[in-house]
Formats: C-alpha cells, sequence, structure tokens
C-alpha cells in the first residue's frame, strides 16, 4: 500500500473514508460481480466505493498502480494462457468505452 500511496489523489479538508477499506471493496464488488449496494457491511457506504471507483478510474489511478506494480516486477521468464471462460455483464463494454475500466494490457479503446 506504500507504494501505491503516492498515486491516489489527496483529500481536499474533509476527513475521507480509509483508501484500504476502499480498495478493498472495489476488489470484492468487481470479483464477485455483485451490485455496488451488494456490499457487504465492513466495505460501506458503498455509495463512497461506487465514487471513488468512478473517480480513480477518470484520473487514471488505477493504470497508474498497475503500471507501477507491474514494472516492480520485471520481465516474466515464464507466461501462462489460462482457457478459463468468464461471461462479461452487458454493460462491460461501456465501461471501456467510456474509460472508466482500468486499462491493464494498453489494448485499444473499443470505437
Amino acid at each position: 500500500m506504500r507504494r501505491m500511496e503516492p498515486y491516489f489523489p489527496l483529500s481536499h479538508g474533509v476527513p475521507r473514508v480509509d483508501d484500504r477499506r476502499i480498495i478493498s471493496g472495489i476488489i470484492f464488488v468487481i470479483r464477485n460481480g455483485l451490485r455496488w449496494r451488494d456490499a457487504p457491511a465492513e466495505y460501506r457506504p458503498p455509495k463512497t466505493i461506487y465514487n471513488r471507483f468512478i473517480r480513480w478510474s477518470r484520473l487514471g489511478v488505477f493504470n497508474k498502480n498497475f503500471a507501477m506494480l507491474a514494472a516492480k516486477g520485471g520481465k516474466p521468464d515464464q507466461l501462462m494462457i489460462d482457457a478459463t471462460h468468464l461471461k462479461a455483464h452487458r454493460t462491460a463494454a461501456s465501461l471501456l468505452k467510456k474509460g472508466l475500466f482500468p486499462d491493464i494490457l494498453g489494448a485499444r479503446k473499443a470505437a
């Protein structure tokens, strides 16, 4: 978390909910395919989780963090290919078009 902190925007006066809790909530919601309002009570309030995800996505916070963490690891000796089938939610394409989903591989945005 110490390495990631410089990439998060600073607070503007009002004490805000802990970034660690928000990141955990975002990861939990996305990994489990939940609606924001269905986040467990530990990550509440869900509106804060959603707002931070949108704001940080627009600011490129996730892209910067992924790039920094990937650069620290160096070039991999071995690559693995997984044949797992994932079903995307119907709104997944619109998130990519709007630039709200992290661009992990630097892929071209959909037109």
